[in-house]
């Protein structure tokens, strides 16, 4: 069987760094965006142009529709689906817990947490009619301790931690894996977005005085993807360059 992956969230960042690599080593790649098709369709041109094979399918990850048919997409025009990368997230802002709003939870939940699990259901349903399958869901550190004023987001992020465990215990007897990786500083557009005080600040207080490259976090889920951890899951890996 053909290997093809849908990586949500994969128009930049963390996300589009998976699906450049996901199509070297062969996949056929789905690239979903919510807003920023440009991009998408950029990664789409380099990644054919590359000799791979690659679509950008617009889906906001938040609403059951959209995830229906962002696999209904895929499934006419690459194929069932062997892999899936749960990589679309949003912070939702930094907020104090005293003033966090019933809207920003909503927003906040509706993408990572129940995204998550119905892009799963999506896939999983597909996997198990196709003799097995690979899910990786990125999640972060702050769900190890809480963020600075993300309560919202590190909450979401260990809802996810305790999912990826739940959900490969169910999907084991049907070939499916099911791990997490936990990001912690990475080097992407937020942080490129901060000031050159902060970003200097934020490095001297890693152990290895640099953040971490997408291309590494990519290499991680590839790893997790492939033949090579055949027996890991339920596993929720940090690559947090020991901090």
């Amino acid at each position: 069987m053909k290997n093809v992956a849908i990586i949500t969230g994969a128009s930049r960042g963390i996300g589009a760094a998976t699906a450049l690599l996901l199509a070297h080593k062969g996949y056929a790649v789905c690239i979903n965006y919510n807003t920023a098709k440009e991009n998408a369709d950029k990664l789409v041109n380099t990644i054919v142009e590359l000799g791979g094979r690659a679509i950008a399918v617009k889906a906001d990850v938040a609403k059951e529709e959209a995830i229906s048919k962002l696999f209904t997409t895929v499934d006419k025009e690459l194929g069932a689906v062997t892999a899936l990368v749960n990589n679309a997230g949003i912070n939702g802002g930094i907020c104090q817990v005293e003033n966090i709003t019933h809207e920003t939870l909503q927003s906040v939940f509706s993408t990572n947490v129940f995204g998550t699990f119905i892009c799963c259901r999506e896939a999983i349903s597909r996997m198990k009619e196709n003799g097995g399958g690979n899910i990786v869901n990125v999640t972060s550190e702050a769900a190890r301790f809480g963020g600075t004023h993300l309560a919202h987001y590190a909450a979401s992020k260990a809802a996810i931690n305790t999912y990826t465990i739940a959900a490969a215990r169910e999907a084991a007897a049907y070939n499916i894996r099911v791990n997490a990786i936990s990001p912690g500083v990475i080097d992407t557009e937020i942080h490129a977005a901060s000031s050159e005080e902060r970003l200097n600040n934020l490095i001297k207080s890693l152990p290895m005085k640099r953040m971490g490259r997408t291309s590494e976090v990519a290499e991680l889920i590839y790893w997790l993807l492939s033949p090579a951890a055949s027996y890991i899951s339920g596993a929720l890996i940090p690559i947090t360059g020991s901090r």
